[in-house]
């Protein structure tokens, strides 16, 4: 709208529709941040965590839970493995005594989504 004259009259009008489109701009940036940074995530512990067979690391997905016109919500989940997420994460006591190590492989990669997601959000906001 810049550069347009707007007479008193309509002033209301063409600032509402203004502002209406950066909300709707603005959503469509942070959802499309929420997606990137979910399947971020999730090549992240894909990539670190404990190998045996394999089949705990490809368990993971990213999966879209809810979306709105205005907002979504994106889980990295162990489709199949759940069970194990927290026994390899901070380990756990063996059957003959003594504990297992941890292998923190969660944690970190839910730190660096967030920080991506955090700077994509202001990319898409300032952009």
């Amino acid at each position: 709208m810049a550069g347009k004259r707007v007479g008193i009259d309509s002033f209301a009008a063409v600032l509402e529709q203004s502002l209406s489109d950066y909300g709707i701009s603005t959503a469509a940036n942070v959802k499309a941040a929420v997606t990137k940074a979910g399947e971020a995530v999730k090549g992240q512990i894909q990539s670190t965590a404990p190998r045996d067979t394999g089949r705990y690391a490809k368990s993971w997905s990213a999966d879209t839970v809810k979306e709105t016109a205005s907002a979504k919500a994106v889980v990295v989940h162990s489709k199949k493995q759940y069970r194990l997420t927290h026994l390899l994460e901070f380990g756990h006591a063996k059957r003959g005594g003594g504990r297992t190590k941890a292998q923190p492989h969660i944690a970190p990669a839910e730190k660096a989504g967030f920080e991506l997601l955090l700077s994509e959000v202001e990319k898409g906001v300032k952009g």
